[in-house]
Order: C-alpha cells, then sequence, then structure tokens
C-alpha cells in the first residue's frame, strides 16, 4: 500500500514575529492551558492532547 503523505504545520507557523515580541496565531486550549494549540479543522477546533472540541459558528 502507498504511504499517505501527510500535510503537518511547522511549529514557526503557528508563530508571527513582530518588534514588541512573539504573536501567536492560534487558539490555546481551554482545558490544557497555555502552550497547547488547537488544531483548525474546516468545521472546528480540536485539542489534540484532551480531545476538547469547539465548533465553529456557521454563516
Amino acid at each position: 500500500m502507498a504511504e499517505k503523505e501527510k500535510n503537518k504545520k511547522l511549529k514557526s507557523e503557528l508563530y508571527s514575529v513582530t518588534p514588541e515580541g512573539l504573536n501567536r496565531k492560534a487558539n490555546f486550549c481551554p482545558k490544557c492551558g497555555a502552550g497547547v494549540f488547537m488544531a483548525n479543522h474546516k468545521n472546528r477546533l480540536t485539542c489534540g492532547k484532551c480531545g476538547y472540541t469547539e465548533m465553529k459558528t456557521q454563516k
């Protein structure tokens, strides 16, 4: 079976550098706290550590 190529984000893509310091682009998990990012899916935000899920609002 052929290997499926995963589309992984680099850690450096989750931050933006400004003269004031680092800005975090992604949301943190409210249960796990600072340092654990939420994965951004098409219709939800999910924590990979604890499984917490927030559904995105539909327009």
